[in-house]
Formats: C-alpha cells, sequence, structure tokens
C-alpha cells in the first residue's frame, strides 16, 4: 500500500459572499428544519422555500450529512436522497476509485453537478467493466468535495438543460459551500465495517478568518484514511493445486486515502461591487485487488511467472486521482441591473499504476510493477450574466435574466510503460498503448435567457430559452415552462415542460484502450478475453458498425403537490417523465470466434473482440417523488420526522437496428445486448423508500432511520443467467451527547447487517464473486463508528 505524508498544493481564490445557482445569483440566508432556503430553482435572485419552488427541489444540510457518519458524500446522499442511487462495486479497474452514482433512475452523466452555481467538471475515468450502472459513462465525482465544506445541497428534480445547459436531463445537484468568518468546527471520526474490516478515520474540520472589515475567506479540509473490505468466496478452479490460497482475491471496497481542502472567499472591493471566488482540491490514492492467478493457471505459459511466485499473485490497480476547480468572478450593481462575470478552470487527473504483477510475454525481464497511463480532463468556462426585477402595476413581480457562456474541454491519454502492453500485456491492467494516446479538444458557446413572473400571491410562472453551438457536433436549442398556482396558502400545484439535450462527452467520442475481461459462455464458465472500446471513428469500430455520435435529445414533463399547513407536516408528490431520443451507452462486447473470422477477413487480424458507443437507444422514464417532514415538540423532546419515497421505471422505446454490415458477414450478435439492455432498464431498485426521526432533549441527540431499496435485476448473455435480487430494508441509528463546545456519537449504518441476496450459480462466477456489482447499497454489511467533534 503506500505509505508516506502527501503535501497538498492549496489553491486560494476568492469568493462570493453568497452561494450561487448557475446563472442566477442570490443573498443567502439560514435555512430552518421546514422553510428551507433554495435559490438553485430560480433563475434570479429571489431565495425562496423549498415548498414554494416552481419545480421539485430536495435540501439537504450540513447537519444531516454529518448525521449519516459517512466520510464520503455518494455515501451520505444515497442515505438522504430517495432517488439517488449508489452501488460500491468491486474489480472494476479504477472505477473503484471513482464510482458513479445516478438520479432518478437515469445515467450516472445526465446529472449536472455545480458548486455555488458554477459547473464542475466530469471526471476524465471511463466506467467500462462489469454489469453495473454507469457503464460507459464519466460522471462528475461528488468524492472529490469534502463533506466539511458543505453548507447545504440542493437537488433539483427536473429537466433543467434550457437553464443550465447539456448534461441535466435527470436534474441538478448544486453543493453550496460554507461561508463566513465566523464559527468553526473540528472532528474525528473511526468506523468498521462487519467483520473487523474496512477501518475507515476520518478528520475534517472548517473555519472561517475576516479579511480585515471588508471581506472573509473560509477553509474547509478532509482526510480520510479507508481499509480494504473483503468478501471473495472461495475459488474452486484449481483444487488439485496445494499452493493455492482459495481466498487470496479481492473483492470489497478498496484501500484509500484522500486528502481534501476548499477555500471559499469574498471581498468588497466598492460599494456596490464584489470580488469573490472559491477553490476546491482533491487528492486520492486508491488501490484494489484484482483477480488472483493461480500457479495452475500460467507454470505452463511463463516459467519466469512460476519461478517469481511460485504460490501465486494477485495484482493491484493503483489509482492517483488529482482534482482541481477555481473560479474567481466579480458580481455588483449598474443601476438596476445586478450583474456577475466570472471565469472558472479545473481538471481531473487519474495516473494508474499496477504493481504485484507480471508480463508473461517478457519472461524473466518483465518488470513487477507497470505504469499504466494517464487520463486528464480539463475545462475552462467564461459566465457573463444580468438580472433585472420590475414591479408593474399589473403583477407582483417580473424578473428577467440573461448571460452568455463559453467553455472549453480537452480530454487526453498518455501511453503507460512498454511492458504494460507489449505481448499479453502486464497481468491485472493492460496499459494504454501508443494507438489509444492523444489529446482532443472542443469549445461551445450559449446564449440564454430567464423570464420569471410573479403575477399574484396564487401564480407565478418562468419561462427559459437556451442556444448552444459546439464547435464539434453544431447547434442545438432547449426551453422550459413551469408554473405553480396556489388554492391557498397551504395547498398548491406545479407543473413544468421542457426539451434538454446531452452533447457526447469527449471521452465518449475518443477513449481507447485495451481490458481483460471474464465473461461466461453459454455453459456459465468465465473465459478470459482482451478487448479493445475503440472510438466511433476507429477502422475496427466502423467495420462493427459504429456511426459519429449525437447529441442525447430529452423531452420532461413534471406534475406537482404540495402541502403545507402552518401546523402538521408539509408533504411534496411529483410525478415526472422523461423521453431521451438517441440515448449514448456502450455496445456490447462483441467477441467470439465469428467476430474474429469478419475481422480477419476485412484486413483487421489480430483483434479479439471490441465495443464503442453509439446512439443506439430511445428510452421513457416514468416515476415519482414524494417528501414529507414534520417538526413535533413534544414535552419529552424535539422530534423532527422526514420520509421519502422514489419509484421509477424505465423501458426501451427503440432500438436501433444492426447495421447491414454485419447481416451481410453473416454476425447476428446485437450490436446492443441484453445485458446491456437491463443495465438502462432494470439494474436499479424500482422503488426506494426511507422514513427516519431525529430527536432532542436536553444535552442528547438521536437518529433512526429505516430505508428499504427494491428489487432490481440483472440480465445474462442467455435467459438462463437473468437474476432478479430480493428488496432490503437498512437501518440506520445514532445517540450523541453535547457537552458545551463538545459532541460525541456512537452510530450504526446498517444496524441489522443486511447484505444483498447471493449471486446465482451462472453470475457468481464459480462462487468467487458471491454479491451483485449493482447492489444499491454495497454489500460490506454493518458500519459501526464513533465521532468526537468540536464547535466555536
Amino acid at each position: 500500500m503506500p505509505s508516506g505524508t502527501t503535501t497538498l498544493n492549496l489553491t486560494l481564490a476568492l469568493s462570493i459572499a453568497l452561494p450561487l445557482a448557475a446563472h442566477a445569483h442570490s443573498h443567502t440566508v439560514q435555512a430552518t428544519s421546514l422553510d428551507t432556503v433554495v435559490v438553485t430553482a430560480t433563475p434570479v435572485a429571489s431565495a425562496h422555500a423549498e415548498t414554494d419552488s416552481l419545480v421539485p427541489v430536495h435540501v439537504v444540510s450540513a447537519d444531516q450529512l454529518r448525521a449519516t457518519g459517512a466520510s464520503d458524500l455518494n455515501t451520505a446522499l444515497r442515505m438522504l436522497l430517495p432517488g439517488f442511487n449508489f452501488p460500491q462495486p468491486s474489480q472494476l479497474g479504477a472505477t473503484d476509485a471513482t464510482m458513479p452514482a445516478q438520479l432518478r433512475g437515469l445515467s450516472p452523466d445526465e446529472t449536472l453537478v455545480l458548486i455555488n452555481g458554477k459547473r464542475l467538471h466530469t471526471t476524465s475515468i471511463v466506467n467500462l467493466t462489469g454489469p453495473m450502472i454507469g457503464r460507459g459513462t464519466s460522471p462528475t465525482d461528488l468524492d472529490g468535495i469534502p463533506i466539511d465544506a458543505i453548507a447545504r445541497i440542493e437537488v433539483l428534480r427536473d429537466g433543467a438543460a434550457a437553464r443550465y445547459g447539456s448534461d441535466a436531463i435527470a436534474g441538478v445537484i448544486n453543493i453550496i459551500l460554507k461561508r463566513g468568518a465566523k464559527g468553526g468546527s473540528l472532528h474525528v471520526s473511526h468506523g468498521r465495517h462487519d467483520g473487523g474490516q474496512g477501518d475507515t478515520t476520518h478528520l475534517g474540520g472548517s473555519a472561517g478568518l475576516a479579511l480585515g472589515q471588508r471581506g472573509w475567506v473560509r477553509l474547509s479540509a478532509d482526510l480520510t484514511h479507508q481499509l480494504p473490505t473483503n468478501h471473495i468466496g472461495p475459488d474452486i478452479r484449481f483444487p488439485a493445486d496445494p499452493r493455492y490460497d482459495t481466498r487470496a482475491a479481492h473483492y470489497g471496497l478498496p484501500w484509500k486515502r484522500a486528502q481534501q481542502v476548499a477555500v471559499n472567499a469574498q471581498l468588497d472591493v466598492g460599494d456596490a461591487a464584489t470580488l469573490y471566488g472559491f477553490s476546491v482540491i482533491n487528492k486520492r490514492d486508491v488501490v484494489a485487488g484484482g483477480a488472483f492467478h493461480s500457479l495452475s493457471e500460467y507454470a505452463s505459459i511463463s516459467p519466469a511467472a512460476a519461478a517469481r511466485y511460485p504460490t501465486g499473485f494477485l495484482p493491484m490497480e493503483h489509482s492517483a486521482i488529482r482534482d482541481t476547480t477555481t473560479v474567481i468572478g466579480l458580481r455588483g450593481w449598474l443601476d438596476a441591473w445586478h450583474y456577475d462575470i466570472s471565469v472558472s478552470s479545473g481538471g481531473n487527473h487519474a495516473k494508474m499504476h499496477t504493481s504485484q504483477s507480471i508480463n508473461y510475454a517478457l519472461g524473466a525481464v518483465s518488470p513487477s510493477a507497470f505504469y499504466d497511463g494517464t487520463l486528464s480532463l480539463h475545462q475552462d468556462i467564461f459566465n457573463a450574466d444580468v438580472h433585472r426585477t420590475w414591479s408593474p402595476d399589473w403583477a407582483a413581480a417580473l424578473t428577467l435574466a440573461s448571460g452568455v457562456a463559453w467553455r472549453h474541454e480537452t480530454f487526453g491519454i498518455k501511453a503507460g510503460d512498454t511492458a504494460s502492453f507489449a505481448g499479453s500485456g502486464g497481468q491485472g491492467a493492460f496499459g494504454f498503448m501508443p494507438a489509444n494516446a492523444g489529446r482532443h479538444g472542443r469549445h461551445n458557446s450559449s446564449v440564454y435567457a430567464n423570464l420569471k413572473l410573479g403575477l399574484n400571491d396564487h401564480f407565478s410562472t418562468a419561462a427559459a430559452v437556451r442556444h448552444e453551438h459546439y464547435s464539434d457536433f453544431g447547434n442545438t436549442w432547449s426551453g422550459k415552462l413551469s408554473a405553480r398556482y396556489a388554492f391557498t396558502p397551504a395547498v398548491a400545484v406545479r407543473a413544468s415542460a421542457s426539451n434538454g439535450f446531452r452533447a457526447p462527452s469527449l471521452q465518449q467520442q475518443f477513449f481507447s484502450n485495451t481490458t481483460v475481461e471474464y465473461l461466461n459462455n453459454q455453459q456459465g464458465f468465465p473465459v478470459r478475453y482482451l478487448i479493445g472500446t475503440y472510438p466511433v471513428n476507429d477502422p475496427v469500430a466502423k467495420a462493427l458498425g459504429s456511426q459519429p455520435l449525437k447529441p442525447e435529445k430529452s423531452r420532461s414533463l413534471g406534475l406537482g403537490i404540495v402541502i403545507k399547513p402552518k401546523r402538521g407536516p408539509s408533504m411534496t408528490l411529483d410525478v415526472y417523465r422523461v423521453d431521451i431520443r438517441d440515448r449514448i451507452i456502450l455496445s456490447g462486447d462483441l467477441v467470439g470466434p465469428a467476430v474474429q473470422t469478419y475481422l480477419t477477413g476485412i484486413g483487421l487480424p489480430g483483434v479479439n473482440g471490441g465495443r464503442f458507443f453509439n446512439n443506439a437507444v430511445d428510452t421513457r422514464t416514468q416515476g415519482a417523488d414524494f417528501t414529507l417532514r414534520w417538526a413535533l415538540p413534544t414535552q419529552f423532546a424535539l422530534w423532527q420526522l422526514q420520509a421519502g419515497a422514489n419509484v421509477s421505471h424505465t423501458h426501451i422505446r427503440h432500438i436501433k437496428p444492426n447495421p447491414p454490415q454485419l447481416g451481410l458477414a453473416g454476425l447476428t450478435l446485437p450490436i446492443i445486448d441484453r445485458t446491456e439492455q437491463s443495465l438502462v432498464t432494470v439494474a436499479s431498485p424500482d422503488n426506494k423508500v426511507f422514513v427516519g426521526v431525529d430527536g432532542r432533549h436536553a444535552r442528547w441527540r438521536w437518529n433512526l432511520r429505516a430505508t428499504r431499496y427494491g428489487t432490481w435485476t440483472i440480465y445474462g448473455t442467455q435467459p438462463v443467467a437473468d437474476q432478479t435480487y430480493a428488496a432490503r430494508v437498512l437501518v440506520d441509528a445514532s445517540i450523541g451527547y453535547v457537552l458545551k463546545h463538545w459532541r460525541f456519537t456512537l452510530g450504526a449504518n446498517n444496524l441489522t447487517n443486511a447484505y444483498p441476496q447471493r449471486n446465482n450459480a451462472y453470475n457468481s462466477f464459480m462462487g468467487i464473486i458471491p454479491y451483485p456489482f449493482s447492489s444499491p447499497y454495497g454489500f460490506n454489511g454493518r458500519y459501526v463508528y464513533v465521532r468526537i467533534g468540536y464547535r466555536w
């Protein structure tokens, strides 16, 4: 495992006096449990209660994040949001370091992430391996944001491309950073998973500092150290090998060390102007084990490997993630117009190595460790926004907001050591070859306008329109209409209709590599394949049927009801439908003798198999979100009750037919096979429901939450391998005691130690993989933790 102390290079930036919505700038006030401030759903500076929003928004407070006991943001959001799904797969290479999550049953890269209202870049890693949600995506790395830097999170559950641009089909997650010079906190926590595994230590804090009389700077930092868990099953493939350790492989959480810093600041530079900015820096090192290699596998293939590893070996895959974002801007007033001008720069850098390995083809001269290559993505953005509010005689308020934006993105691949890809390549991971390497860029410009009309106390409406031009695929328009009508102060309805888009990412257009995968044959036994992922313009991809990628196009409809009496629970119920045309997914793995014969016959020999991205399917997602909040004071304690539910179903309306060249060659392999179809439609739970209560009495604090995850299904290559996994209920609980500035907490997540249903014989790789990659709550059992915190 890596050791030593890592030094973070801190980037200090000035930050706005208030958290911002994208292209909308709002004064921030403190949120209460039931009257939560929301700025994400508004096109201009008019903060309002969560239940007053024209579209559904779920607000998560810093106290709620802390109460989960989670050390990473994805896990915390999985526990707090009914429509948020976060599996924790294993043995998936770099995906173990940047695990994807999804919102409202849609693809992970169809959710836009903002920090203080500013667009955040995605990860450079493409999730490729295994039957799991997010296969073929490069979503934003939420775990790169320190939890201790977050004041609150606003989750917009509605299509928002007309407001925010590409990627906002499923919704928007806006992370608002802590601000101000006053107050601070420090805490340390330690936890352990079932079986004495996965010890995790988390140290975090936040503090402010005044910049004279006219500004402040806020510094937050998190340090996390996580040991691995392992739930590998016994490997019985080589029972005659007396030196074979049947449990030497790894299947579980990886070893992880993360160091994260956020700086948020502002400085008034005049009576009507403020200089602002923020910076978030993430440095994460992850080590994950793969499949164990028994001497029986390679003794006859490589005498050098047999001499070096006489009892077998387990390759370890190292991922070094470096992620930074910096925004600097100026906002203020010119007469009645408010302006905001900002520039942002950031990127994601993933450097990969493999240790405890060997290249069979190189024999005794093969190194034991390889540099496998580096992925990088960089993004620069310029934004200029203005808005103004009028109070005409015929309406309560009329607000116009407009702006322009320019964005430049680059994606690059650096080749690994020659030894990592020569011949059979390094075991455990196949390095990036010079043919995979390259750097690709594009830019886009956009202009947008938002109009909000508050006609009276009963009716308000908003409209948005946006035009974007991309240098690689041209122009696109998107628009949105939303409205809210209050029958009484306690009952209102809201509705929205929009169209949107998601531009094909640079990763989906240009990513190229070769991976080692074990795929079940028709008898259910795993077979090793070297499979290439080819860009759509590669000759192999073209031969297999690739076409130039187009943007995904979406149409969204939403209808909801809001109930917020003066006393009693406030409730929201929103139903939605999202149609996506030309959805971009990764093809199935096209492998086998027929594929090799076909490619050889057209002049492309030596290719074991291939896959590529394509606009393969049209889908429809329908669902509903329900939320309930109730502050209930009693003589004994103050209770806060919360409940939420999400029901979602996606079906494929149309699959693009196989290209004609495959039919002429006599191939019947579908480009989108059964497994890929299940990842789009049924691989995440069809429903998720939670009920929770927070209590407070004198110095005592307690929290209890029960979450039910519905069934989900993974299709095999043959129907006999299909498996539907049973629903499970997970219970989380904690109790705390406050002593002046100190707070002591004892908690347990998954208190009842629930595990997902085990894989059947077709999906367990002969019992080696006992639990599914796709489990929406992982497969690591109970997590017990203690936490000590100090506030001032």
